[in-house]
């Protein structure tokens, strides 16, 4: 029986010893008379790898787990002090394989999605910026410090900024504004730290990107997310078809949400709620969210059964919400325990099964990509990541009875399809917001509140923050830990959710033929560049015209009928 997770560990790796080592692998690489001999110095290599990459997942998921635990705090800073040492043995040994002549041989076994992925790795990093890269990461520990300590006084309790989030679906309007402002009021009065943070990062960044040789950031933002096949031109014609396809939906469904709710006017503390009663909710806490889950994987199998029982047989899922425990959810793969990590906040809204759901999507694929050649590709890029998380939520649909109900499931399936819908237009702003602050990277925080605030006009006309002190004042993006701490991934969730959305379209005509592709697709691992993803799952590549067309009136008759 493997090992549960919460008596997992695993011991730091020794630098000097990691260094010699790598030294005797370029001189075995520069040695070798063949592509059999490269790939035998590649294995060695990916095991040494991985040695790090276990440590640093497992002090970075610790530190999620409790950020105001001292030692988990100190393993974190240390990682966030080394890590940049180890991405430049890394990095050089990539540039070695990049140069080697057997190339050619070695994509052939190894695909050249990887070497495509290591010629990304090579573009984003150099020694000169190793110090640079701590103290960006030092910066983002401190964002995840003040945020995940955040204790939100509303009627008379204290709330994580997770906690709080529940009383955004609340039937009751005035705990709905309530906490709201509570929230808004903790944001306004940590914006001087937010600012500073922020405004260290951007700078922090810029200066990197200039000595890689970028003009500035968006350029080497590109490169570390690992954009193959695309640009910054393909992403704006995307966000251009959300402008003019999805934002006409999106006030559809707002003005729907404002007559469902009786209200004269819809304000920002009423956008989650979609329901005169409250949105519904999981009828069960934590054991009996997970007993359903189990029913449910059961049901569907494809591998998700067997996969979901070994996940709880593990103990791999932190859920509860708790004080000290970083906001948010992830999912983590540990490549020596051969298994994934996901870690949820839990709050009683249907978030959790969001949220959930979605994070089961990371585990399984990471899982059933297990096996590829290198650990480089057990994931996709990020934008086909998110594919297999969204999917799943809505492959999930049939059994939403088990959480809610026969009489509240298919309002909560309205709800879902509708709340994602105008998500796509949330997604691509605070993209958009990014790739203008990396243009003006000397801006004041002022006026990257104004950009901010131009951006929501494009996108978000509906929102209405009244006197809110920190979203009136052009803050609503500090709320969004992403554009702290990855910067460019969010618009990942939304290149992925035109994928998922056809998955849906698919399933609702075929939900075994669907879940068929789904499974398969997650086999794939990251062995092929986003667009191919899509090609080999039957999906159509949001970079093309009228890309999402079909899904839309799919969704708008869907919407209609119920």
């Amino acid at each position: 029986m493997p090992t549960a997770f919460p008596d997992y560990r695993v011991p730091q790796p020794d630098l000097a010893d990691t260094t010699k080592r790598y030294a005797e692998f370029h001189a075995r690489l520069a040695a070798a008379t063949s592509a059999p001999d490269c790939l035998a110095i590649v294995a060695g290599w990916d095991e040494l790898l991985c040695q790090f990459k276990e440590w640093s997942s497992l002090t970075y998921i610790r530190f999620q787990q409790d950020t105001r635990n001292v030692d988990a705090k100190a393993a974190m800073d240390e990682l966030d002090a080394i890590a940049p040492k180890y991405a430049d043995l890394e990095t050089k040994f990539k540039q070695a394989l990049l140069d080697s002549p057997f190339r050619s041989e070695l994509e052939k076994t190894l695909t050249p999605m990887l070497f495509a992925k290591w010629e990304c790795n090579t573009r984003s990093f150099a020694p000169a910026i190793e110090e640079d890269m701590a103290a960006e990461a030092k910066l983002q520990s401190a964002h995840t410090a003040l945020t995940a300590g955040a204790e939100i006084e509303f009627r008379g309790e204290k709330f994580t900024i997770s906690e709080l989030d529940k009383f955004g679906d609340d039937a009751d309007r005035e705990a709905r504004e309530g906490a709201c402002r509570a929230n808004s009021q903790w944001f306004i009065e940590n914006a001087p730290e937010l600012d500073r943070i922020y405004d260290e990062q951007v700078k922090l960044r810029h200066a990197m990107a200039g000595k890689l040789g970028y003009d500035n950031f968006t350029e080497l933002g590109y490169q570390r997310m690992t954009r193959i096949g695309y640009g910054p031109e393909e992403v704006a014609t995307f966000r251009d078809e959300i402008r003019d396809k999805v934002v006409p939906l999106a006030l559809e469904i707002a003005e729907k949400q404002r007559t469902t709710l009786g209200v004269d006017k819809l304000m920002f503390w009423d956008h989650n709620a979609h329901s005169l009663g409250g949105n519904p909710k999981p009828l069960g806490d934590h054991d009996w969210m997970v007993d359903r889950a189990t029913e449910m994987f059961d049901e569907m199998g494809h591998g998700l059964d067997s996969f979901f029982d070994e996940m709880k047989a593990r103990d791999v899922m932190d859920l509860k919400s708790r004080k000290g425990k970083a906001g948010g959810g992830f999912c983590d793969f540990l490549h020596r325990y051969e298994f994934p990590f996901i870690f949820s906040n839990f709050n009683g809204t249907r978030g959790d099964v969001d949220v959930f759901t979605h994070e089961v999507g990371h585990a399984f694929q990471s899982y059933s990509s297990r096996n590829q050649p290198m650990s480089d590709i057990v994931w996709p890029t990020t934008e086909a990541c998110e594919i297999h998380s969204m999917a799943l939520e809505f492959l999930t649909w049939p059994h939403m009875e088990k959480f809610y109900g026969e009489s509240a499931a298919e309002e909560l399936r309205r709800i879902h399809l509708s709340a994602f819908l105008q998500f796509l237009c949330y997604g691509v702003s605070i993209d958009h917001f990014q790739h203008l602050v990396y243009e003006k990277p000397d801006a004041t925080p002022e006026e990257r509140n104004a950009m901010w605030q131009e951006i929501e006009r494009t996108y978000l006309p509906w929102w209405d923050f009244a006197d809110l002190p920190a979203e009136s004042s052009g803050r609503l993006w500090q709320q969004k830990a992403h554009i702290y701490q990855s910067p460019f991934y969010y618009i990942d969730y939304c290149l992925a959710l035109t994928g998922a959305l056809q998955f849906w379209s698919k399933s609702r005509s075929d939900a075994e033929g669907a879940l068929k592709t789904y499974a398969g697709l997650c086999t794939l691992g990251g062995s092929k560049p986003y667009t191919g993803l899509l090609k080999s799952a039957g999906l159509r590549s949001p970079f093309e015209p009228g890309c999402l067309d079909e899904v839309i009136q799919d969704a708008k008759n869907y919407l209609d009928s119920i």
